[in-house]
């Protein structure tokens, strides 16, 4: 039985439950799998004077301490600069904020491996945590390393090379991820595992009434690279042809209002629902046997567990070309795939789907058994497990 130390900057607390999800569902699936493990989730420390802010006394209110669905998750405090000021330092702070913690930690849990999501700030502060208690790490790369990290500045941009040439092991979510490491020795130790589902949570006990005959989905915050107002103005295009067609956006985000504004210029209200932010139970109800098409254009993805969502649904769903989904999506056998940025290519994709509904319908079929079949979180616990094996061998 492996004892492993997971750190994550990014885990599930009172202050945000769906902060992280993805590695929580990794660690109770490696715990299933027989691997003892504890969790270090490093929060930003807030001094008592900020408590009035909403914002801040989240912070405050962490418990230094909980358990989580059975597992056993620490919150030690470290210095965090707002905006990502001294990104470059982050991984140090870190670290002198988590050596206390991990230090009482080892003394009743000696683990056999530290597992370290993301290279920066969380990887670097295990650089030192190996050395000290000469014990090897893995990182997983998820996507911020390389499509913000390493673009801040120059430093930042060595640290992560430096966090990829002291881990024992390097797992990307996706081939998108692996493809931007350059060197032959990092690539090496590379390996792509992807992120997967839990089927048996998205499974709805209850689906949503969708309104419209013919009904498109997508789920993701409102941010400009996911590409909701391409899906917007692809709308006002097929609305010609599907008069009736519903279009429901899931999500929050900086980009809400912009494209509130643009669905009231182009005359969609009727077409263009807003539903906000909903929790991922409610989400599961809208993906539902209703909808004809998910579609998320997005540009800047790492993986997209929402994709491998729908799929697990059995809805067509429509990816990127060239983006971490690629991984999954065979182009018209199991989904489709557009060319990024692409709104032409995107308007005859969904009007295929719309128009040819029997045959989406066995390509939806075709995704859902693909998902099934390798993008579950219990088949990520087997293959990271066997890297754990691998490094302490």
């Amino acid at each position: 039985m492996k004892n492993v130390l997971v750190i994550s900057h990014m885990y599930p607390s009172s202050s945000n439950s769906v902060l992280g999800i993805f590695v929580h569902k990794q660690v109770q699936k490696l715990i299933n799998e027989g691997c003892r493990v504890k969790v270090v989730c490093p929060v930003p420390y807030v001094p008592a004077f900020l408590g009035n802010i909403k914002k801040y006394k989240a912070y405050i209110d962490i418990p230094s301490k909980m358990v989580l669905d059975g597992v056993e998750v620490f919150y030690p405090r470290y210095i965090e600069f707002p905006g990502g000021l001294f990104l470059q330092y982050s991984g140090f702070f870190m670290y002198l904020g988590i050596r206390k913690i991990i230090s009482k930690l080892y003394k009743k849990f000696k683990f056999d491996v530290i597992h370290a999501h993301t290279a920066i700030p969380v990887g670097f502060a295990s650089i030192s945590l190996s050395k000290k208690y000469k014990v090897p790490f893995v990182v997983t790369i998820h996507g911020q390393d390389f499509q913000y990290t390493i673009k801040k500045n120059n430093m930042c941009r060595k640290n992560v090379t430096k966090v990829l040439e002291n881990a024992d092991k390097i797992i990307t979510v996706s081939n998108k991820l692996r493809n931007i490491i350059e060197k032959k020795e990092l690539l090496d130790k590379t390996v792509v595992i992807n992120n997967g589902i839990n089927p048996e949570e998205c499974v709805a006990d209850k689906q949503v009434e969708l309104e419209g005959d013919y009904v498109m989905l997508s789920v993701s915050a409102l941010i400009k690279t996911k590409g909701i107002d391409l899906n917007i103005r692809a709308v006002s295009k097929l609305v010609n042809i599907y008069p009736t067609i519903k279009y429901y956006v899931i999500g929050d985000g900086e980009e809400y209002r912009n494209l509130k504004r643009l669905v009231d210029n182009l005359s969609l209200n009727k077409n263009v629902i807003f539903l906000g932010k909903l929790p991922h139970s409610q989400v599961i109800k809208y993906m539902s046997p209703k909808c004809d098409v998910f579609a998320l254009p997005s540009w800047q993805e790492g993986f997209g567990i929402v994709y491998i969502e729908a799929m697990n649904s059995g809805i067509p769903v429509i990816g990127v070309k060239g983006q971490g989904i690629e991984d999954v999506i065979v182009d018209k056998k199991n989904g489709f795939l557009v060319e990024p940025h692409d709104l032409d290519d995107l308007v005859c994709t969904i009007d295929y789907i719309l128009s040819h509904k029997d045959k989406a319908k066995i390509v939806g079929e075709n995704g859902k058994k693909t998902v099934l079949s390798e993008f579950t979180w219990l088949r990520n616990a087997q293959k990271t497990i066997h890297i754990y094996n691998e490094i302490m061998r």
